[in-house]
């Protein structure tokens, strides 16, 4: 299971999101992440800096990026599909 942290812009974003999608970001684990990645619903954004992926679970998108030896998953942006890569 990673632990979950939040920037303070993407904590304020992930409170406007409905209730269900808030549990399943918060149940979120490294088996389900292996599973989603697999189906297509998680990918690693290309052309970044940084290695950072993205998750797809209804109509938002959720950046974030891992750091493996803490197993953290930073929350970067919590937004709908139109506004998530800008």
């Amino acid at each position: 299971m990673y632990t979950l942290e939040f920037t303070v812009s993407s904590k304020k974003e992930f409170k406007r999101i409905d209730k269900s999608s808030q549990a399943f970001i918060e149940s979120f684990s490294s088996e389900y992440e292996l599973s989603l990645m697999h189906i297509g619903k998680i990918k690693k954004l290309q052309g970044q800096k940084e290695e950072l992926y993205r998750l797809k679970l209804r109509s938002y998108r959720v950046i974030y990026k891992k750091y493996d030896n803490r197993l953290v998953i930073l929350v970067l942006h919590v937004t709908t599909r139109e506004g998530a890569y800008k």
